[in-house]
């Protein structure tokens, strides 16, 4: 049995096609895009048509990969980038381009939520998360002040992943993993809310389908695809998700203990939850996953933003970059990065701004500099991680993704700073492979010959030992005495106007 997963993100959509007996990927293609040019500041869009032509070139290209083996395609699963916001008209054709998960444009929106209900302690406590401007929420009551004409002739709202669904099926649906980082929804009950929705308008419940179980199968491929694509039979399409759920399913995270850190240009902490995490402070978002329990996450603006800026700034090569880092002692001799070039969301500073603090004629080095860099970031998702603790998550191990751990020096300054092994994955597909998994999971259910979840990713994700890094403990009460140093001054610097 083949399964194709399809990944689709902001910058490209990748499809895979996996064996679902041997765990071998054996086809894959990826297609690259842009965004919307010419649009205001903060304004990032993208034409839901971009997504479909890029399925639709990559899946035929996986399948002439896989040339007489194409029949054997079984199930299709779909990962896509979370909280953009798709609005279609009565003949479900797009309204305007989606407005994306990394738009800023809705301040003035989610000020709006706030407050209407309480601030964001209100928010939380009505449906488990604040109303943050990448959410999908504020983008709908945007569109509402901003484009009447837009807002009146819409008659659906999706995301990214339930579009692309609805183009593979004919079927709207909505699973509780992506539907949970709209905004809209009660974490706890699995629910639209009531009041939040409208807030927007009380027509709004009308225009957007209801969530429901991530293990059910959106439906069956279209009859015209089926013939395009030239497969014997329709496969089933699940539910899939957003990217993060699907790649929580990738990284084998669907057990309490292990936890997903992505050191990608920006940074992701997730992990698993049986019951919903919620965080008075907002600092943890209370997603629901796509296995119907939940995955508490945390994100940062500045990961491999940092290094690679280091890197540029002294004409480095990657090897280089390396050779630097391992050059530098933990600890950098007091120098301190803090690395908010973007601003960041975890802590929430959207003026914020990169600061090296404790510079002095020793330490002024381009090594320090890079192994600051890289100590600076991984700090900044401990800070996360720490929050995840307060709440009750355990992690046992940490498993890295992204182009940040394919540096081993990294990879053992994240094990001495998170104060848990880390390891990468043999496979690192991610998102995608989650998708294929879920695909064929739902695909074995329907089929009437169900498996546990945990049985698959147990024999299809597998770790690469050989990049497991476990805590130096020498470097323990260093890394723990950075990280306070980091958020104290991270406070003081904000409390005072500077940051």
């Amino acid at each position: 049995m083949l399964i194709l997963g399809i990944d689709n993100g902001t910058q490209s959509t990748k499809t895979i096609a996996l064996d679902f007996e041997s765990g071998e990927i054996v086809a894959s293609a990826q297609s690259a895009y842009g965004l919307v040019e010419g649009l205001p500041a903060g304004h990032l869009e993208q034409h839901p048509q971009t997504w479909i032509d890029a399925v639709s070139d990559t899946v035929g290209r996986c399948l002439s990969q896989l040339g007489d083996r194409r029949g054997e395609v079984a199930a299709i699963g779909v990962s896509g980038q979370q909280h953009g916001m798709v609005v279609l008209d009565k003949q479900d054709k797009p309204v305007r381009p989606a407005k994306l998960w990394c738009d800023t444009s809705t301040t003035a929106q989610c000020a709006e939520f706030e407050a209407a209900f309480g601030g964001q302690k209100g928010l939380i406590e009505l449906a488990g998360n604040a109303i943050l401007p990448g959410y999908t929420a504020p983008k709908i009551l945007w569109l509402k002040q901003n484009e009447p004409a837009s807002y009146k002739a819409t008659n659906c709202v999706l995301l990214p992943h339930d579009y692309i669904n609805f183009w593979l099926t004919g079927e709207k649906r909505m699973e509780y993993g992506d539907a949970s980082g709209t905004g809209l929804m009660d974490v706890r009950t699995r629910e639209w809310s009531r009041p939040l929705m409208d807030f927007i308008d009380p027509g709004l419940a009308g225009y957007i389908p209801k969530p429901e179980t991530s293990q059910k199968a959106v439906g069956l491929l279209r009859e015209s695809l089926r013939k395009e694509w030239g497969l014997e039979k329709s496969p089933v399409v699940s539910a899939g998700g957003g990217d993060n759920m699907m790649g929580a399913i990738g990284t084998g995270n669907i057990a309490p203990g292990v936890v997903t850190a992505s050191l990608g240009t920006s940074g992701t902490l997730y992990s698993f939850a049986e019951q919903p995490v919620v965080d008075s402070g907002g600092e943890v978002a209370a997603f629901c996953d796509s296995t119907d329990h939940w995955l508490p996450l945390v994100c940062t603006m500045n990961v491999t933003v940092a290094t690679e800026q280091i890197r540029r700034l002294f004409g480095w090569d990657f090897p280089a970059l390396e050779k630097a880092i391992l050059s530098a002692p933990a600890g950098c001799d007091g120098l301190l990065f803090l690395p908010y070039l973007n601003g960041e969301r975890t802590p929430s500073l959207p003026g914020g701004s990169g600061v090296f603090h404790g510079l002095n004629t020793a330490n002024m080095q381009p090594a320090h500099m890079a192994r600051a860099a890289a100590e600076g970031a991984t700090l900044g998702l401990a800070y996360g991680l720490n929050r995840f603790r307060e709440l009750g998550i355990r992690p046992a191990e940490i498993r890295l993704t992204g182009g940040g751990s394919r540096s081993a020096a990294w990879r053992q300054i994240t094990a001495d700073i998170f104060g848990v092994p880390t390891v990468c994955l043999a496979s690192s597909e991610g998102a995608a492979l989650g998708a294929a998994i879920q695909a064929g999971w739902t695909c074995l259910a329907v089929n009437g010959q169900p498996l546990p979840l945990a049985a698959i990713t147990k024999r299809l994700v597998q770790v690469e030992e050989s990049t497991r890094s476990h805590p130096n403990a020498a470097n323990g009460p260093l890394y723990a005495a950075l990280s306070e140093k980091q958020t104290d001054l991270t406070r003081r610097l904000h409390t005072g106007g500077y940051l």
